[in-house]
Order: structure tokens, then C-alpha cells, then sequence
């Protein structure tokens, strides 16, 4: 069984994906979506990786230091034992405004007992090995570069000899050594004492960050790590990425491989409102991720554009092309390799009902300066505006289908969330002539919604208007309030949609052939919102039977991908994925809860 077994590492400036045999297979220097370093695990032969081999009497396992996004691999024979850790620095500076995020990850190699022998594979292959890799070795470091791209330079230090390094020669580690990897020349010595200093930094930014954050009552290390990969995908700047990868397929041998590494609209006011509303104790703290996710909304909308999009580069940019890297062969051979991403030239009408329940958060609870109520207040109207235009028009949908527009049920219920969220700001805000207008649209689509959304025939609601197929994003409808739980309605479409999607305990989107065929695979958050709509309809023994069974399909640190197949339970899609964590957390929540409710029976 295959479980995409890697563990993740970052500094919210960028991350890489370390297997559970200690190598690093994806990293792309310095940013989130620049050109990857190491990208074995899209193509063997060719990506790159920065590995240890080992004979085989060696038993390798893994784990993060608790409380932590620091991971260790740990190799024992019966006579040898050591450990490699590994980290990207991240601390506050003196001003703690301000944090450290270098574009570099330490390998500390820790000796634990006997004389362990290995060999270090360091095969980069830069600018996605478009070009042939340049090794340049001097007596501090090997400088690496690409044919294809020059300008980007890679370097390593080590406290180990750098001609035994490159030339693949066996180790014996005698003491605590280390490997530092870095994008830029450092300009001050580089040593043990100073990878201890950066490691212990780093431990305590992890730690302090875990300890402020709420602690439950039962699945209590589930939600912590899932927090602590949320984190991880923040980019510094507010901005939250789908997820670190691109291409992973949905499917072994299909082309169903996006590139995840931007900031959806969708899943990132989803993922902040989670870290919003049970993350950090204490207001300052509770809010900061809040804020700055609000701060690159407010100037990548309002600043420089007036109309919007479904997602942006991290730093904001709108113009994503995609393109395809033909010469690597995919993960599994999955072609194509796609950079970039076409999706976000399309209109999908329920992302502002996402992000418009977080501005209503925001207003709710979150202590603004009169500026700040006052920008948000322009976008809030701005965003509206385009609502009550573009509700009525079809859209591609929550799952961003390729092919023609549909009026789908999900995309009306969360253009009511956007109204509905919106009304209530212009009552905080005593501004009664918006409250009204947009209420009334509400209702207008609520109406619309019940009469050409629900099929009698089917005695559920259906995906869109002009089908009678089932989706799982209907199971959206009562989260965000559109629909009561005890509503009749709701408990048969709970029922149809478990009937026709739940498969051996697993969730597909949907069923219906779209524009790249029939989906053959389990979308993980899919599962999730089953198991929260079975609890809020009463079938509780049932959710968490489900929830259960749910949490084995994890890889071997509690991570989890984008898709999961259904029969071998092999990981599929984008890794980590925000949406899936996310999901994960606000479902955990609800059993927690209901253990403090029996307590206080």
C-alpha cells in the first residue's frame, strides 16, 4: 500500500517533501512556486533528489519532534543508530513582527550510538531539470546550477568533506555532523554550533506557536497537525496555498494534474477561518493570520483591479498560464507535468460566498482600524456588485469543470452565503439601504435554489439545475446556513448522496461523466463533509465509526493528500492538501465537543 509516505517540511516561504527513507524529492528554492531543486518525485530518473543509502540491515522510520514541523529519520541496525533532522528556519527576530525565513533547510546528522556508515546521493536538478546541472566546488561550498537558468544558484555546505559528497563515497559518522542547503552564499560562518543555534530557534517558534493554540479533548494530536500544515502553507504574506505540489494525478495513468502551489479564494478563506475560529488563544495571535489573509486580499483586489478572480500567485499575480514540462515522465509515468494553472481565468460563482463569510468574521470579531473597516467595506460592496450580477449566470462549478457552465445548486447556495453575510455587514455597520438590497436578492435566490434545485423525483436536491445527478457539495448547504439540519430536505439529501457516492468507506465528488471522463478516484474533503452532515442529521455512532476509518487512510504521519483510491487506499492528487486538513479539523471539532457535552451532562 502506497500512501504517498513523505513528510513535510517549510518556513511559510517555501517547503519540501522528505520520504520516509530520509530523501528530499520535491523542493523548489526560494519560494512556494519557483522552479523546483529536487523533483524526483515527478520524474526518477530525471527530477533530482537529496538522499542517504544505507545497507540493508537498517530499519528507517519517521517522525515529527512533537509539537513541531521539524522531522526526524531515524536509521538502526543492530550496532549503528543515528538520525537525520530536518528543518527550514523560521523564528522571530528581536522585533517579533518580524520572522527569519531563509530559503535553506538544515540536515543535522545526529549520531546516536556505534560507527554508521552511509553514502549521500546529492543529485540537484534545478529549473525543473530543464537544463544539465553545473557543479562548481570550492573549499566552503558546492555551488549547482542550471544550463537553462543560470542566474538561480544553489548552494552546500557541510561539516562533512565535500569531495566525499559528490563523489558518492561512504561515510563513517564518528560525531554529529551536518548539511546545510541553501539559495543564497552566506556571508557568516557556517558550522555545528550554528546549525544548533538555528535548530533550537526554530524548535522554539514551533513550539510557542502549538502551545497557543486550543487543545481538545479527544483527537487532540489529529487537529494539531493538520494546524501545524495549515501553518506551513501560509506564504508570509496572508496568502494560502492549495497545496506544495503540482501534478500529482488524481489517478495513476490520467491527466487529471493540476499545479496546486497558488491562493484559491475558496480553499484559502476556508483554511483561515479554521485557523480563525479554533486556532491561537489570546486576540493578538487569534487574529494574525486573519488579517494579513484580509491585507493581500484587500490590495490584490482593491489596489490594482475591479474585477476578480477564483485565485491568484501567491504574491497576487492573476495571469497563471499554464504550461507543460514534456520531458519529465509524471509521478508513476501520470503525463502530463503542468506549471501553472488555466483555472483562473474561470468563473465560479461560490468563492465569494467563502470569503464573504470570513469578512463577516472579521467585522464580528476582529478589531480593525477605521481604515481598514473602511477598505473592506469598498471591497465588500465591489464584491456584492459582481454577485448580483453573476448568480444568475451558469459557472464551472466547486470542482472546476472544463466544459460548458452549469447553473449548479452549490454555486447559488454560495452566492446566498455571500448576500446573506454581506446584509448582516451593513446591519453591523448600521448601513440599512445595502441590508436591504442584498437581503432581498438573498431570498431571491433561496427561492430559486428550492424550486429548480430540488427534484421531486429524487426526493433530494441534484448538482445542477438541467441534471438530476448527485454531488457531495450539496452536503455544503446547512455549514453555511442555507438550509436548517432538521429540514427534510436536507436528511434525504444527506441520505441520496451516501446512497449514490460512499464507496468502501470513501467519497467521490460526483459520479456524472465530466469534460476528462468518469472520476475513479476518492476526493478526501468529500468524506469529511459526510461524516459532518451524518453527525448534524443525529447519525453520530455513525460519523464516527466513519471518522475512524477515515483517519487510517492518513499516511504514516497523519498527512493527507488531495484524492485516495478507493480500493488499494493509495494517496492520489496534490500533497499536503489544505482542503483536506482543513476538513479533517472542523469535522475532529465536532466529536470533541460532543465528549465535553456528555461530560457536563
Amino acid at each position: 500500500m502506497d500512501k504517498l509516505n513523505y513528510g513535510v517540511i517549510g518556513n511559510c516561504c517555501t517547503a519540501a517533501l522528505i520520504s520516509d527513507k530520509g530523501s528530499i524529492d520535491w523542493l523548489c528554492f526560494p519560494n512556494f512556486d519557483s522552479p523546483s531543486i529536487f523533483a524526483s518525485l515527478l520524474d526518477r530518473e530525471k527530477g533530482g533528489y537529496f538522499g542517504f543509502e544505507v545497507s540493508p540491515d537498517y530499519q528507517i522510520s519517521q517522525s515529527y519532534v512533537p509539537h513541531t514541523n521539524i522531522l526526524s529519520t531515524n536509521f538502526v541496525s543492530e550496532e549503528n543508530e543515528f538520525a537525520v533532522v530536518d528543518f527550514m528556519p523560521c523564528y522571530h527576530l528581536s522585533d517579533a513582527s518580524n520572522c527569519y525565513r531563509p530559503a535553506e533547510i538544515y540536515r543535522y546528522i545526529r549520531r546516536i550510538k556505534g560507527t554508521p556508515r552511509f553514502k549521500i546521493n546529492y543529485e540537484p536538478a534545478p529549473d525543473y531539470a530543464r537544463g544539465k546541472t553545473i557543479f562548481n566546488t570550492t573549499s566552503e561550498y558546492i555551488e549547482t546550477y542550471s544550463t537553462s537558468n543560470s542566474k538561480d544558484r544553489q548552494y552546500l555546505y557541510s561539516s562533512l568533506p565535500l569531495h566525499k559528497i559528490l563523489e558518492q563515497k561512504e561515510i563513517i559518522l564518528a560525531k554529529d555532523e551536518f548539511l546545510l542547503l541553501s539559495y543564497n552564499e552566506k556571508v557568516i560562518p557556517v558550522n555545528i554550533e550554528r546549525e544548533k543555534l538555528e535548530y533550537c530557534r526554530t524548535l522554539v517558534y514551533w513550539l510557542n506557536w502549538t502551545d497557543r493554540t486550543k487543545k481538545f479533548t479527544v483527537y487532540n494530536d489529529v487537529i494539531e497537525r493538520s494546524l501545524l500544515v495549515l501553518k506551513l502553507m501560509s506564504f508570509y504574506n496572508g496568502a494560502v496555498l492549495a497545496a506544495i505540489t503540482t501534478s500529482l494525478p488524481e489517478t495513476i495513468g490520467e491527466v487529471r494534474n493540476w499545479d496546486y502551489r497558488f491562493c484559491w479564494l475558496r480553499d484559502a478563506s476556508m483554511s483561515i477561518e479554521t485557523l480563525f475560529q479554533i486556532g491561537h488563544i489570546g486576540a493578538a495571535r487569534r487574529f494574525e493570520a486573519a488579517r494579513r489573509f484580509m491585507r493581500f486580499v484587500q490590495s490584490t483586489f482593491v489596489s490594482q483591479h475591479d474585477t476578480y478572480q477564483i485565485m491568484y500567485g501567491i504574491r497576487g499575480e492573476r495571469k497563471l498560464t499554464e504550461v507543460i514540462l514534456g520531458h519529465l515522465s509524471g509521478y508513476k509515468n501520470s503525463r502530463p507535468v503542468r506549471i501553472g494553472n488555466d483555472a483562473y481565468h474561470q468563473l465560479q460563482n461560490d468563492s465569494f460566498g467563502y470569503l464573504m463569510d470570513l469578512i463577516y468574521q472579521y467585522y464580528r470579531l476582529m478589531p480593525g482600524t477605521l481604515d481598514e473597516v473602511e477598505d473592506m467595506w469598498e471591497m465588500v460592496k465591489s464584491i456584492l456588485t459582481n454577485v448580483m450580477i453573476d448568480w444568475k449566470k451558469p459557472d464551472k462549478g466547486i470542482w472546476e469543470i472544463r466544459g460548458e457552465g452549469q447553473h449548479f445548486v452549490s454555486s447559488k447556495v454560495m452566492c446566498w452565503v455571500a448576500l446573506d453575510r454581506g446584509a448582516r455587514i451593513a446591519d453591523l455597520l448600521n448601513k440599512p439601504t445595502y441590508r436591504r438590497r442584498w437581503s432581498e436578492e438573498a431570498t431571491v435566490i433561496k427561492e430559486n435554489v428550492m424550486k429548480n434545485g430540488w427534484k421531486e423525483e429524487m426526493q433530494s436536491f441534484s448538482q445542477a439545475y438541467g441534471n438530476s445527478d448527485l454531488d457531495a457539495s450539496l452536503l455544503l448547504m446547512e455549514p453555511y446556513g442555507f438550509i436548517d439540519p432538521r429540514d427534510i430536505r436536507y436528511h434525504k439529501t444527506v441520505q441520496a448522496i451516501k446512497n449514490a457516492l460512499l464507496y468502501k468507506g470513501l467519497m467521490y465528488r460526483y459520479k456524472s461523466h465530466d469534460d476528462f471522463g468518469l472520476p475513479s478516484s476518492a476526493f478526501t474533503i468529500c468524506t469529511f463533509w459526510l461524516i459532518r452532515a451524518l453527525y448534524v442529521i443525529g447519525e453520530k455512532e455513525e460519523a464516527r465509526s466513519l471518522f475512524e476509518e477515515m483517519l487510517h487512510n492518513s499516511n504514516h504521519l497523519g498527512l493527507f493528500s488531495e484524492d485516495i483510491d478507493f480500493e488499494t487506499k493509495e494517496q492520489l492528487g496534490n500533497f499536503p492538501q489544505a482542503y483536506s486538513h482543513l476538513a479533517l479539523v472542523n469535522t475532529a471539532i465536532l466529536f470533541s465537543e460532543e465528549d465535553i457535552r456528555l461530560f457536563f451532562k
